[in-house]
């Protein structure tokens, strides 16, 4: 690409970035104990030496390639245009519905009514210009049927809907309504009705930054469509007396609609397939540099991005209390106490009741987990539910097929004890720690050290070396230095280096007679 090309692009760039409200385009200082490898997760750069860190980059984005062509560039544009599902950039004001099912097999464990409808708050709380003008609670003993409530209970639920002056949306905290149920709703209140997976996927929309996840979004959006798109063919088959073939085509409008969602499936899937090799091609040239990768994973909103951001120093990183703040997995880079280099790889938060789609949609996104070194499971320990978000995060890990060790080997840590008195783990090798004010770091850093050697096989030990010769400067470029002890007498020095297994047999192989003390 010649000079005025990549001038072009930037300028792009700085106009995209400036339309969206984004940072600008301009660099910042660099600091040698402060670092940033997200671009290392998703932008190619330059061959690095294996001991060599990432440089600083923007903070942790997910950067995007520039350089597709432009005949995928417009393909992607068409998928990822307005969604037919958004709910629309205009104020909603909401009275939340909580089903509440007292006994049987549909009662909800290890929470309550009142907490379930306060987490469902909580996400309409997260979005922009809604409101939440009424939070209602009404019993049922099966929320499966169509109107989710039994008659009498629907009457006085739909008497105090009617009562809510300038009420433009009823979000009913199921995991998903069908649309043959939401229209019979709509009609009957009045107004919108969302349910979960709806919210959810506003919420998932709105934060959405890079290609990869928009697509996603898309990618989950396309079970709704598929529904609502039987509602609208069933609606006009009673208004036209049966179903219409489209003039000249030989077919239905139902079999032309579901064509077109299925291409455009296949196209999402294939610009994903497109963006995962990217991103396969990356991680191998990250584990070629050996740093060990260390996924930071829990209930959204328990502090994973600040618990990252007091772990590295990262002043890039700006945590929100709300829910899925972080939508796109970005990575940070830090230091271990021996000062080894470690990647912190910052994931989606989780939440109970995700329908199966949506957490399917976003597997490219999870599967780089399954890539880590190590997992550190933040729970939000002040939370009345952590018990349940805990088992909520557990049952989605498994259901990722993430290899046994890593599971085993999972770090779990108790965040925000300052806020109990005196708190102290229950569950055995659990770490109490406080990210917003940095009690029990040193320990946790301690603890992921220890899991991360024996994880990658490194190597602790200590070598002796001559100063005239190249051993030195090699064991700093491909393994994390120590300490150096020189003795001036007779020219030599004794690092004490952490070494990978690769590194350590090339080492052996270029310095035969170099001594090397094991501890």
């Amino acid at each position: 690409m010649g000079p005025g090309r990549l001038l072009q692009r930037l300028l792009l760039r700085c106009r995209r970035a400036a339309a969206l409200g984004t940072a600008p385009c301009r660099g910042g200082p660099l600091s040698a104990r402060l670092l940033s490898a997200a671009a290392h997760l998703w932008a190619p750069q330059r061959p690095l030496g294996r001991g060599e860190p990432p440089r600083a980059g923007g903070g942790g984005g997910g950067e995007e390639d520039e350089d597709g062509d432009e005949e995928d560039e417009a393909e992607l544009a068409e998928l990822l245009g307005p969604s037919p599902l958004a709910a629309g950039p205009g104020a909603q004001r909401v009275a939340v519905v909580q089903p509440a099912v007292k006994w049987g097999p549909k009662k909800a464990q290890l929470t309550t009514a009142g907490l379930q409808i306060a987490e469902a708050v909580a996400l309409v709380d997260t979005l922009q210009n809604w409101t939440v003008l009424d939070k209602i609670i009404i019993p049922t003993k099966n929320p499966d049927k169509k109107f989710v409530f039994g008659k009498g209970n629907f009457q006085v639920l739909t008497e105090k809907i009617k009562k809510l002056t300038h009420l433009t949306a009823v979000f009913l905290n199921v995991e998903r309504i069908s649309s043959l149920t939401k229209k019979e709703l709509e009609d009957a209140w009045g107004v919108k009705v969302f349910d979960r997976y709806t919210v959810v996927l506003h919420i998932f929309r709105c934060n959405a930054r890079t290609k990869e996840a928009k697509l996603q979004i898309a990618l989950a959006e396309i079970p709704l469509l598929r529904s609502n798109l039987k509602n609208e063919v069933s609606q006009l088959d009673q208004q036209r007396g049966g179903s219409r073939y489209i003039m000249g085509s030989g077919e239905t409008f139902m079999e032309t609609q579901n064509r077109i969602l299925k291409e455009k499936e296949l196209k999402i899937r294939n610009a994903l397939e497109k963006l995962r090799r990217k991103r396969s091609l990356l991680r191998t040239q990250r584990r070629k540099r050996e740093f060990p990768i260390i996924s930071v994973m829990g209930y959204t909103n328990c502090g994973k991005t600040t618990l990252i951001k007091a772990l590295t120093g990262d002043a890039g990183l700006q945590p929100r209390d709300q829910l899925f703040a972080t939508l796109d997995i970005t990575a940070h880079a830090g230091y271990l106490p021996s000062n080894m280099t470690v990647i912190y790889v910052d994931t989606i938060g989780f939440l109970t009741d995700l329908p199966h789609n949506l957490v399917e949609s976003f597997s490219a996104t999870l599967e780089e987990v399954a890539y880590s070194d190590l997992i550190v499971h933040v729970r939000d320990i002040t939370h009345p539910e952590t018990i349940l978000q805990k088992a909520t995060v557990l049952s989605v890990l498994k259901n990722l097929n993430l290899p046994s060790h890593l599971l085993d080997s999972m770090v779990e840590v108790h965040n925000k004890v300052d806020m109990i008195e005196r708190y102290t783990p229950t569950e055995e090798n659990a770490l109490a720690i406080s990210a917003l004010h940095g009690h029990g770091l040193e320990e946790l850093k301690e603890e992921i050290e220890k899991k991360i050697l024996t994880a990658t096989g490194k190597k602790i030990l200590t070598v002796n070396v001559n100063l005239e010769g190249p051993q030195l400067s090699w064991l700093y470029k491909e393994a994390t230095v120590q300490e150096v002890e020189v003795m001036p007498e007779d020219g030599t020095a004794r690092v004490k280096v952490i070494i990978g297994n690769s590194a350590f047999g090339r080492y052996k192989s270029l310095f035969p007679t170099s001594k090397i003390f094991m501890p």
